[in-house]
C-alpha cells in the first residue's frame, strides 16, 4: 500500500515538472532527441525536381508511369533513466538533497518523452543493480517511475558505475536514450562508458552541491563518506585545509569534465543550490544546434 504522504509527493513532482514541460521547455526535447532515422512511409507519383534515386522501380514498371518512395522520420524512441541511489545521494546543503534533484530532473524528461510519444524505463543503481523497471508509455507509468525513485531502498552502499553501464548494455538491443544520473564518485568505468555511448545517445547528469566544492567556516567538524563509513575530524577554521580542500575539488572536477569530453559524451551538470532549467535549457539549444 503506498501511503498518502508519498502520493502527495508524486502528484507534487507531477505538477511541478509537467508544467515546466507544458510551459518552458515545450518542443526542445524532440528537436534535441532525433528519431533513429527514416522509414517508409508510402509511394506517390514522381514530379518535376523530385529525387530520382527515390524512384520506386517496382511500382513503375507494374504502372507505367514513375512513382517515388516517400520516407518519414522514425520518431518514436525509449529513454532509459539510469540513476544512482547510492548512499553519497542523500547528502544536500540547501534544503534538497542530490537524490531529490535526480528525481525531479528524471520526471522533467519523462513526461517530456511520453508527451513526444516516447516509451521511458529506469534502473536504479548502487554497486549494484537494485531495480529495473522496463520502458512504457503514459502518465501512470511515468507516475510509476517517480513512486519507484522515491520509495525505492538500495540494499548496497557502494558506487559501481561500470556495473551499471555494463548492465544497460546488455539490457538494451535497439538504439535508446540513456540518461545516466550521478555524483560520479567512482572509478575505472570509461570501456564501459564508452560501449554505452557507441551502442546509445548516452547524456550525463553530474548531480552536484556546493557545499562539496568549499568548506564552510565551522571550526571542528567531522566528514563522513556515506557510502564507506569513513569519517575524518577536518579543522575548516584552518584557511590552509580550505584552500587545499577546493583546489583538489576543483581538479577533480575539471578531470570529470576532460574525461567525459575525450569520450564525446553530453553531460548536464546540475546542483542542488540552483535552479536546473537554465542547464537543461542549454543543453537541448546545443544538441539542436549541433544537428
Amino acid at each position: 500500500m503506498i501511503s498518502k504522504e508519498i502520493l502527495k509527493k508524486v502528484r507534487k513532482i507531477e505538477i511541478r515538472t509537467k508544467g515546466m514541460v507544458n510551459n518552458i521547455l515545450g518542443g526542445e526535447y524532440q528537436s534535441a532527441f532525433k528519431g533513429r532515422g527514416m522509414e517508409f512511409s508510402e509511394v506517390r507519383e514522381y514530379n518535376y525536381g523530385d529525387d530520382i534515386r527515390q524512384i520506386d522501380w517496382n511500382v513503375t514498371a507494374r504502372t507505367g508511369d514513375p512513382f517515388i518512395k516517400q520516407f518519414e522520420e522514425e520518431r518514436e524512441q525509449t529513454l532509459m533513466l539510469c540513476v544512482d541511489i547510492s548512499p553519497s545521494g542523500i547528502f544536500g546543503s540547501k534544503g534538497q538533497s542530490k537524490m531529490e534533484l535526480s528525481i525531479e530532473i528524471c520526471a522533467v524528461l519523462a513526461f517530456s518523452a511520453i508527451k513526444n510519444g516516447d516509451k521511458v524505463g529506469l534502473i536504479l543503481f548502487t554497486d549494484k543493480v537494485e531495480k529495473v523497471i522496463p520502458p512504457k508509455k503514459g502518465r501512470k507509468h511515468v507516475l510509476r517511475l517517480i513512486r519507484e525513485l522515491l520509495t525505492t531502498e538500495p540494499e548496497s552502499t557502494g558506487t559501481d558505475l561500470s556495473e551499471a553501464l555494463s548492465y544497460v548494455n546488455r539490457l538494451l538491443n535497439r538504439r535508446a536514450i540513456v540518461i545516466f544520473a550521478s555524483d560520479f564518485q567512482d572509478e575505472n568505468y570509461d570501456k564501459q562508458m564508452k560501449i554505452t555511448s557507441q551502442k546509445h545517445d548516452l547524456v550525463n547528469i553530474f548531480i552536484n552541491d556546493e557545499f562539496e566544492d568549499e568548506l564552510p567556516e565551522l571550526g571542528l567538524m567531522p566528514l563522513k563518506d556515506a557510502e564507506t563509513g569513513e569519517e575524518v575530524l577536518v579543522d575548516t577554521s584552518s584557511e590552509k585545509v580550505r584552500k587545499e580542500y577546493l583546489k583538489k575539488r576543483k581538479i577533480q572536477k575539471e578531470n570529470l569534465r576532460d574525461r567525459f569530453l575525450r569520450m564525446k559524451i553530453d553531460t548536464i551538470e546540475l546542483n542542488t543550490n540552483t535552479s536546473y532549467i537554465r542547464p537543461l535549457m542549454s543543453f537541448f539549444r546545443r544538441r539542436v544546434h549541433r544537428y
